[in-house]
């Protein structure tokens, strides 16, 4: 069972709304409570829409993480990363996953839904939920990254 923090955001668009949904049973699984902030089905939508509340949420202190699923994982990181808080960091294996926590204390995970399998996501979510930030040198990077 991985640990951590207990609680996370979730929300894809149509390109990540089968992934989400098996993310979201094997968290369930997992002993984890999540907020799903949709899509609530494979319709056509935009990625924004759900990007948007997930990032506002995590930004806000609601949720320590959150996950984001799109088809490419590009369009919900590009918008989640517009809020001064957030770091959502492009993951599809678990080096990166890990990486981006433990070097950029990443606090949203953004995959790619149409170019990794399930086994390979939920890996990374895993990698992401339990690896620690490291600090130090990282930080003072960390430190500069929002805009003054």
């Amino acid at each position: 069972m991985f640990n951590k923090s207990k609680t996370l955001a979730l929300g894809c668009d149509q390109g990540g709304y089968a992934l989400k949904e098996y993310i979201k049973i094997k968290l369930a699984e997992s002993g984890y409570s999540v907020r799903d902030f949709g899509a609530f089905s494979p319709d056509s939508v935009d990625y924004p829409d759900f990007a948007h509340p997930v990032a506002s949420a995590v930004n806000d202190g609601q949720f320590p993480m959150g996950l984001l699923i799109c088809g490419s994982g590009n369009g919900v990181c590009m918008t989640a990363n517009k809020y001064a808080g957030i770091r959502a960091a492009l993951c599809w294996n678990t080096e990166l996953a890990r990486l981006a926590r433990s070097h950029n204390d990443a606090n949203i995970l953004c995959l790619p839904g149409r170019y990794i399998t399930d086994d390979e996501a939920l890996s990374a979510v895993k990698i992401f939920l339990t690896t620690d930030f490291e600090g130090g040198r990282h930080q003072a990077r960390i430190d500069k990254i929002p805009l003054k």
